[in-house]
């Protein structure tokens, strides 16, 4: 089994992304703990169910979305990230 906390963090990341969102504007757009959603992103804490269901609502996608492992949803936010990667370096 893969490690849930991870596929969300990716998941959520990659709808984030998929929305235009910076970590701020989506921070500050939704009143959310910046330090809880980085570390969601992450994948290395926990996300509480009620939490789960807003931020599928946020993203206009379905709760089962974010804790689907999705392979090709990944790929493509791994390439996000790397070129994000080149970007800041």
């Amino acid at each position: 089994m893969k490690d849930l906390k991870k596929i969300v963090g990716i998941n959520l990341k990659y709808y984030r992304y998929k929305e235009g969102l910076s970590q701020e504007e989506f921070y500050e757009k939704y009143k959310l703990s910046v330090k809880y959603f980085a570390n969601l992103e992450r994948g290395t804490t926990n996300i509480k169910l009620d939490t789960l269901q807003l931020l599928a609502e946020v993203l206009k996608v379905s709760p089962t979305e974010l804790i689907t492992y999705d392979k090709q949803r990944i790929v493509t936010q791994k390439r996000i990230d790397e070129k994000s990667e080149k970007i800041t370096n």
